[in-house]
């Protein structure tokens, strides 16, 4: 049995066989920084590593799961200009993510899930949320696309219409509604919600064949050509994050006004990062 890791930002404990991990920045509602990137990864590793964890719940201290990128840096957020190099962009891309893991990934999401704290649930293998919780891929409303190989996961999971709306229109979902659309397995209070996923993923954990699961994952996994959009996804992600909309998307969100966008599908649209 190996040591649990330990750090600020990410809390981590053993209920039976199922690792607990819990994004703990709630005093900004679990915004996603380089710290918390580089402490999850280190989480999940230590979980896929450990023959004694069958199955890892991932959820969120406070009233959020994870509000999204941590938007301190301002217009710059997604543009890598930032004053400070651990909060470049690329720093804060996961690198080892719940797909990866060779055991049962489950999140639950017990508040706000917005931007990549939406996509970082998309890429856990099952998902639970309280009813009240608050879900969203709001890129488009903030200038940036979706990342995480959403374009590629969300449309398997909803379908294409229920992908389209909630891909480019950005909106908000409860977690009831997510429960409807198939987006998560099922709502429940929130009072139940942690105990209901770690219920599920210990039961995964005792009751199947940890090699049989870890095939049976990854062949899931696989198909869904998550790879090839991931290479597709970033480059444009990249440069999405260095265009004006970008700014303009966190500026006018954190000045609470409607954003007044730059760009022209007509002039500006990248068609040589698709040739």
């Amino acid at each position: 049995m190996s040591t649990l890791p330990s750090s600020e930002t990410v809390l981590v404990e053993r209920v039976g066989r199922v690792g607990v991990v819990t994004l703990n920045r709630p005093e900004v509602l679990n915004a996603w920084n380089a710290a918390l990137n580089r402490d999850l990864e280190a989480a999940l590793r230590w979980a896929a590593a450990d023959d004694d964890v069958g199955a890892v719940v991932v959820t969120g201290a406070g009233r959020a799961f994870c509000a999204g990128a941590d938007l301190s840096g301002g217009g710059d957020t997604f543009s890598g200009k930032g004053d400070r190099p651990d909060e470049d962009t690329r720093s804060r891309t996961p690198g080892f993510l719940p797909w990866d893991v060779p055991k049962p990934v489950i999140a639950a999401i017990n508040g706000h899930a917005v931007g990549v704290g939406a996509t970082y649930a998309l890429a856990c293998d099952v998902r639970f949320a309280a009813e009240s919780a608050k879900i969203g891929f709001v890129f488009t409303r903030r200038g940036m696309i979706p990342e995480l190989a959403s374009h590629a996961i969300l449309p398997r999971v909803v379908g294409l219409s229920n992908a389209a709306d909630l891909l480019l229109g950005g909106r908000i979902v409860t977690g009831t509604e997510a429960a409807a659309l198939g987006l998560v397995s099922a709502a429940t209070s929130t009072d139940d919600l942690l105990t209901t996923a770690i219920a599920r993923a210990q039961d995964m954990a005792t009751n199947a064949a940890p090699v049989s699961m870890a095939i049976s994952k990854r062949l899931l996994w696989e198909s869904m050509g998550v790879p090839a959009m991931m290479a597709r996804e970033q480059p444009l992600f990249d440069w999405v994050g260095e265009q004006a909309d970008s700014v303009e998307g966190i500026t006018s969100f954190l000045e609470k006004r409607p954003p007044a966008w730059k760009l022209s599908v007509v002039d500006d649209f990248p068609h040589h990062l698709f040739s």
